[in-house]
């Protein structure tokens, strides 16, 4: 496969649009609450997706079609709009985006897991070994450095959010790849790419508005800080992470496979560990870089696994 310039564009671009979500969230912290602030992402995203989408809401055929779906889409919209960004905006609270993107890189290990447990898609041995290279990788990132210390930590709190995150995406991901009936074939309704994202996000916003409207009641209204900071920066979440960055790495997908994809996905903490030594002056330690050669050498591996399969 030829990687031309364009197709290397595609397929960095989304890893750099999300390093740089994790370290804008990060900036943000302090300005206003994670919930909200996924919320409101998600609402601008909205708003510039109605162009685009308007299809799927514009006739009363269209609108029962997506009602129908409901059940389906509201699981989508919790766990790949809702619940995975707040969590993560709620990690960078108490830890770097940095650890954030690099425990997130373990998403193929928890991807294996479930479709072994859930699905039964068993993995071959050359994906355990990716999938344990990768697992140690995170455990390097989590022991700060010092595996032996696994045996007595106390995790931050936010790399258990990230956990809980990307154990969620994991779900979500299976979902796409194993829709229910009425989502496949001839039953799917012919959306594109922008309305089934639109449709997505129409009930992640639902879930968003209701879990930061909970959290306002438990722990009491957080007032946002806004500035131009705040506000560019939540145009920046809306635009970057959450639309070009889905339509480009679609794109990448359908050209160069799931396999190299993934390998670029891995990008991430390096844009990640640049981005944040730039921007707010956190610098990388020796144990991130040994944790980033871990997690690409996992995927490595079980990307050749399964180009090997035919999967």
């Amino acid at each position: 496969m030829h990687l031309s310039p364009r197709l290397i564009l595609l397929l960095a671009l989304p890893p750099l649009m999300w390093a740089g979500n994790a370290v804008v969230g990060r900036m943000m912290v302090g300005s206003i609450g994670p919930i909200w602030l996924n919320t409101l992402r998600w609402l601008v995203a909205l708003a510039l997706l109605l162009p685009l989408g308007w299809k799927i809401l514009a006739t009363a055929e269209a609108r029962r079609q997506v009602m129908l779906r409901w059940k389906y889409l509201s699981v989508l919209g919790l766990l790949g709009v809702g619940a995975y960004n707040a969590l993560q905006y709620m990690a960078l609270h108490t830890s770097t985006p940095l650890n954030v993107t690099l425990i997130a890189s373990s998403s193929p290990v928890w991807i294996m897991l479930i479709g072994a447990l859930v699905y039964g898609v068993r993995p071959g041995r050359i994906q355990v070994l990716g999938a344990a290279l990768s697992l140690a990788g995170v455990a390097m990132v989590i022991s700060r450095g010092a595996p032996a210390s696994l045996l007595h930590i106390r995790l931050v709190e936010g790399d258990l959010l990230i956990l809980l995150a990307i154990i969620g995406w994991s779900i979500y991901s299976w979902m796409l790849a194993r829709p229910p009936a009425h989502m496949t074939g001839a039953a799917r309704p012919s959306w594109d790419w922008a309305e089934f994202l639109l449709a997505q996000v129409l009930f992640g916003v639902c879930w968003g508005l209701a879990g930061a409207g909970i959290g306002d009641l438990v722990a009491g209204p957080v007032p946002a800080q806004w500035s131009w900071s705040l506000v560019l920066a939540i145009l920046f979440m809306a635009v970057g992470p959450s639309i070009l960055a889905y339509r480009a790495w679609g794109l990448a997908v359908q050209e160069a496979g799931p396999e190299m994809a993934a390998v670029f996905y891995n990008l991430t903490p390096l844009f990640a560990a640049l981005l944040s030594a730039a921007m707010i002056g956190e610098r990388p330690q020796a144990y991130h870089g040994a944790a980033f050669v871990l997690i690409v050498a996992g995927i490595l591996v079980s990307s050749h696994s399964l180009s090997r399969s035919g999967r």
